[in-house]
């Protein structure tokens, strides 16, 4: 990370992970669903510790979830000092995308299948945010 895109206290700014986690989330969601996607959410993005110019950053996305047209994408943030290899995980956050066809319109798009122990609890935590969301909507909706 570079100093320009620095926050007041000298860390990288947290618009600036955020706009890397999200297009690491979104070509996650591009690369299931081959075809272009589009931002609907970020659930959160809590920041755990800073990261500081001149960190290595790396952004670990994966598809969580899929419904028709929409996934879930779940990035891990980590930050790395170069010099003395020291790492930490910084930050996790939960996007989620709409596919598009060629038109600009939502597409159906392929389901998700886990084929472990730990896919099965990844996708059934991911289906109750997705639940959440829903009937946050709902209730906005209704308002």
């Amino acid at each position: 990370m570079h100093p320009d895109q620095a926050n007041l206290l000298g860390n990288v700014h947290g618009g600036w992970i955020m706009k890397l986690a999200d297009e690491a989330g979104a070509l996650a969601c591009m690369r299931h669903a081959q075809c272009k996607v589009v931002t609907v959410a970020i659930d959160s993005m809590t920041f755990r510790e800073p990261i500081k110019i001149g960190d290595l950053v790396t952004f670990n996305a994966v598809v969580t979830y899929t419904g028709r047209t929409s996934m879930e994408a779940e990035v891990n943030v980590h930050a790395e000092n170069p010099v003395t290899s020291e790492r930490s995980h910084t930050n996790t956050a939960y996007l989620v995308y709409v596919a598009l066809d060629d038109e600009g319109k939502p597409t159906e798009i392929p389901q998700l299948m886990a084929e472990s122990a730990e896919e099965t609890h990844t996708l059934t935590q991911a289906k109750e945010r997705q639940g959440r969301r829903l009937k946050e909507k709902r209730i906005r909706e209704s308002q």
